[in-house]
C-alpha cells in the first residue's frame, strides 16, 4: 500500500516538474550592458550635471572592466563616479550591476552644438558601450513643484494649522523661490523655516533639490465651524507651482458671564444670605457640556450656586443661575470684590462683581438707641447742673 502511494506521489511530481519550468522566464540575454535612463540630456553651459548610468552583468562570471569615456570635448571634464567618488573600474557580480555616475562640467561660452560622449566599459574579451547626446542651451525653462505631507487638517478655532511643505527645484540651474499662501478672510498665514522659527518670504534652492519650509495657519477665533481651503503658490523667475491645502474648523463652546440686564453688581448684608442672579451665555459654535460653577470672595465669605452645574448650554442660548452670597458677620460696610468663573472641559470664563454690603437694621437700630440715650443723659446733666 505505501510503495502504491509513493508512485503516485512521484507520477505527480512528474507531471508538475513541466509545468514549474514552463512558469520561470525564460532569459536569452547574456552579456555585458552600458545602461541609462536618459541617454539624451540637455545642459546649460557653465553648469555640471550628473547622469546615472548602471553596468549590468548578465550570466557573465565576475571580472574586473576598465571604464573610460571618449568624445569628450575639448575644455569639458567628464568623470566616471562610483558611491560618490572617481573610478576607474567596476566589478559587477554575476546578474547584478554597479551604479555609476557620469558627472560633466561645461565651461561657459557660445559654442551650442551637440556632442556624443562615449561610456566604455572593457574586459577580457568583453565590452559595452553607451553613446550619450549632450545637447547645450542657453537657458533651460525654470521648473517647480510644491507638496506637503499632509494636506488637510483639523482643529479648534483658536489651535493653529501647521503644513510642512516640500518645493523642489527641477531646472537645472539655481533659483530663489517667492511663495504665498491665499487663504479666507481673516485668517492669518506665515512662512517659516523647516526647524526654526524665522519668518520667510523667499528661499535659495540648488539646482535639482529641494528644501522644506513650514506654513501656519491661524484662523480668527470667532470663525464658524466649516472647511476652509488654502492655496499655496511658489514663483521664481518664470516658473510657478501651487498645492491645494484645507483646514477643517469644528465647533467649540465660548462661555461668558454677566448679572441679569448686564449688570455686574449686587447688595448683600453681612451675616445674611443674598441670591444674585447670574446668566451664563454660549456664544461659540458648539454646546457646552457640564458646565461648572465658582466663585472667589472675601475671607469668610460663603459662595455657592443654585444649580451648581449647568448640564449643557447650546451655541446662542443663555440660562440664569443663583448666586447664595453670604458675607461675613464681621464684615464692615462697603464696596466689595467677588470673582464668578464657569468651566467647561477647558473652556472657561468669568467676571468680577462689585457687591456694595450693608450692616444689618437690627444693629442700626440698637445703635440709634445708644445715641438716644447718650443725648437723654447729657440734657438732664446740662439741665440739673446748669440750674447750680
Amino acid at each position: 500500500m505505501r510503495a502504491l502511494d509513493a508512485a503516485r506521489l512521484a507520477f505527480a511530481l512528474v507531471l508538475l516538474g513541466p509545468a514549474v519550468h514552463a512558469a520561470e522566464p525564460v532569459r536569452d540575454i547574456k552579456g555585458l550592458y552600458l545602461m541609462t535612463d536618459y541617454p539624451a540630456v540637455t545642459v546649460r553651459p557653465g553648469t555640471s550635471t550628473n547622469i546615472s548610468l548602471r553596468l549590468q552583468d548578465y550570466g557573465l562570471a565576475p571580472q574586473r572592466y576598465q571604464l573610460s569615456v571618449a568624445g569628450v570635448p575639448s575644455g569639458w571634464t567628464a568623470t566616471l563616479l562610483g558611491g560618490g567618488q572617481p573610478v576607474g573600474a567596476a566589478m559587477p557580480a554575476p546578474d547584478g550591476s554597479v551604479a555609476l555616475q557620469l558627472r560633466l562640467d561645461i565651461p561657459a561660452g557660445d559654442d551650442l552644438a551637440a556632442h556624443t560622449l562615449t561610456v566604455k566599459a572593457e574586459g577580457q574579451g568583453t565590452t559595452a558601450e553607451l553613446p550619450i547626446a549632450v545637447s547645450l542651451a542657453k537657458q533651460l525653462p525654470a521648473k517647480l513643484s510644491v507638496k506637503s505631507s499632509l494636506p488637510s487638517l483639523r482643529g479648534s478655532p483658536k489651535s493653529n494649522f501647521n503644513y510642512t511643505l516640500s518645493i523642489k527645484n527641477d531646472s537645472g540651474r539655481n533659483l530663489v523661490v517667492s511663495f504665498a499662501a491665499e487663504a479666507p478672510a481673516n485668517f492669518e498665514t506665515s512662512f517659516t523655516e523647516a526647524y526654526g522659527t524665522q519668518e520667510l518670504s523667499s528661499i535659495p534652492i540648488d539646482a535639482g533639490q529641494s528644501k522644506d519650509i513650514k506654513l501656519k495657519v491661524r484662523p480668527p477665533t470667532t470663525v464658524d465651524a466649516g472647511h476652509f481651503p488654502v492655496k499655496v503658490t511658489a514663483k521664481a523667475e518664470d516658473a510657478m507651482a501651487s498645492t491645494e491645502l484645507a483646514l477643517d474648523v469644528v465647533g467649540q463652546p465660548q462661555l461668558q458671564i454677566s448679572g441679569r440686564d448686564g449688570l455686574l453688581s449686587a447688595r448683600a448684608v453681612a451675616g445674611k444670605q443674598s441670591s444674585i442672579p447670574i446668566v451664563v451665555t454660549n456664544s461659540g459654535t458648539a454646546p457646552a457640556e457640564n458646565i461648572s460653577l465658582a466663585g472667589t470672595a472675601p475671607n469668610g465669605w460663603k459662595v455657592t450656586f443654585e444649580p451648581a452645574t449647568i448640564e449643557r448650554l447650546v451655541p446662542g442660548k443663555d440660562t440664569e443661575v443663583q448666586a447664595l452670597l453670604t458675607p461675613s458677620d464681621k464684615s464692615l460696610a462697603g464696596d466689595y470684590q467677588t470673582t464668578i468663573r464657569a468651566t467647561s472641559r477647558g473652556e472657561s470664563a468669568s467676571s468680577q462683581f462689585r457687591v456694595t454690603v450693608g450692616t444689618s437694621t437690627v444693629w442700626g437700630m440698637a445703635g440709634a438707641g445708644v445715641i438716644g440715650v447718650a443725648l437723654l443723659l447729657m440734657l438732664g446733666a446740662v439741665a440739673r447742673f446748669g440750674r447750680r
